[in-house]
């Protein structure tokens, strides 16, 4: 059974850009970090490569590909430990950092 564990490393906020370019469009809903997801967390994903539930569709469009490649045996020949590998959602204001590794 080919398994990988998404685990949540850091929460991102990129408050300059947030005043920039969208801090005016939501005054009384402000940006905050991605409130998705905490750090630490963790998500299995088993071998139809399924969203695990309670992920965001965004952070799984930007992740899917890669984890399936971690599942199915890859290894990413700049990372230190074989089957893992270091990925982000693509939300510019408040990305997500995410461990892939295999299991």
């Amino acid at each position: 059974m080919n398994k990988c564990r998404i685990t949540v490393l850091k929460r991102m906020f990129n408050q300059d850009l947030v005043n920039e370019y969208s801090g005016e469009n939501l005054p009384d809903k402000p940006l905050t970090p991605c409130p998705t997801y905490y750090e630490g967390q963790e998500f299995i994903v088993v071998n139809d490569a399924a969203m695990p539930e309670g992920f965001c569709f965004w952070a799984w469009a930007d992740i899917q590909r890669d984890v399936a490649a971690i599942m199915y045996g890859a290894d990413i020949p700049w990372m230190l430990k074989k089957g893992t590998l270091i990925n982000c959602c693509s939300d510019g204001l408040r990305p997500v950092v995410f461990k892939l590794e295999r299991l």
